[in-house]
């Protein structure tokens, strides 16, 4: 362990909450993060949608979350934390190391964003530092967020967009949402205009690939 990890060790041990749906990798973390004597993994959760219950219930220092989850995204779980367990530091670790993805999450009021494909020692360093209160942030990905910039798309964009994944028709959206269907027709319109796309189905797809959604 080099000597910015050892100078960010707490003299309890950390306790940790992992939320991924993937029960290896899952598995793999909590066995791996186990082997750091100063680290501790209280819980785990395969859903978004367990991981704030399971906060409350064994109140870890951090919660190292995946974005995509069944029930509820990883970025949204955090905006509900950052809510009802403010002393829980939140760490978001994923596959998908997008721009968008990077901006939401410090907008959810993250304090770290990984990748995973890097090395455990740089994870363990990692919880350490945002219990210590810094912002820990892959730095490929966070130059790659400066270049890339905010997401166009509003927030009711966004809605009309996400609401469409399931073929879902103008006039299915228009109800589901509470809007008029020309109104979903302009957001849609807009939405594709921005994503410099041909349809609703690929602006979906540009605007998930990019984080945006």
């Amino acid at each position: 362990m080099n000597e910015t990890s050892r100078d960010h060790r707490p003299a309890e041990p950390v306790r940790v909450l992992l939320a991924e749906d993937q029960g290896m990798m899952r598995g793999a973390l909590a066995l791996l993060l186990g082997m750091e004597e100063d680290l501790e993994v209280v819980a785990q959760v395969s859903r978004g949608d367990a991981i704030v219950d399971a906060v409350l219930a064994h109140r870890p220092d951090v919660a190292l979350l995946d974005i995509e989850l069944p029930g509820m995204t990883g970025l949204d779980a955090a905006a509900e934390l950052r809510e009802r367990a403010p002393g829980c530091r939140v760490l978001i670790l994923t596959t998908f190391g997008r721009p968008g993805y990077l901006r939401r999450a410090m907008e959810a009021g993250a304090a770290g964003f990984l990748v995973k494909d890097g090395p455990v020692e740089e994870l363990a360093s990692a919880i350490r530092k945002v219990l210590a209160g810094e912002t820990v942030v892959d730095p490929a990905l966070a130059a790659a967020a400066l270049s890339a910039g905010p997401s166009p798309l509003t927030a009711r964009e966004c809605d009309v967009l996400n609401a469409s994944a399931d073929g879902a028709t103008v006039a299915d959206i228009a109800s589901r949402l509470h809007l008029s269907e020309s109104t979903v027709r302009n957001y849609l319109s807009a939405a594709i205009g921005k994503t410099g796309t041909r349809n609703r189905t690929e602006a979906l797809r540009e605007a998930r690939r990019r984080g945006w959604l």
